[in-house]
């Protein structure tokens, strides 16, 4: 699969986030603060999910056209259990 930059300069968003947390936590910053922060990184990590599971899906739709029922079948079985593993 190919991953768009726009999936990756949200990961990369996501990696600088941790490493501010990190640093709150090395300065001892308040809970509050650091959980906060923990809980923006989490629903950036969650979208950006979204995004990779719904580009997977696609991609495997357009490649099932492709190939004979019993591979539609596993190709779009394989789609839905990376969906049901990103809730």
């Amino acid at each position: 699969m190919d991953y768009s930059p726009q999936m990756k300069n949200r990961i990369k968003r996501i990696e600088g986030q941790l490493r501010g947390i990190l640093r709150m936590m090395e300065e001892g910053k308040d809970c509050k603060s650091v959980v906060t922060q923990m809980s923006a990184a989490r629903t950036a990590i969650d979208r950006t999910m979204g995004l990779v599971v719904s580009a997977n899906l696609v991609n495997c739709v357009l490649e099932s056209e492709k190939c004979d029922q019993d591979q539609q079948k596993e190709l779009i079985e394989s789609a839905v259990e990376l969906l049901m593993k990103s809730r």
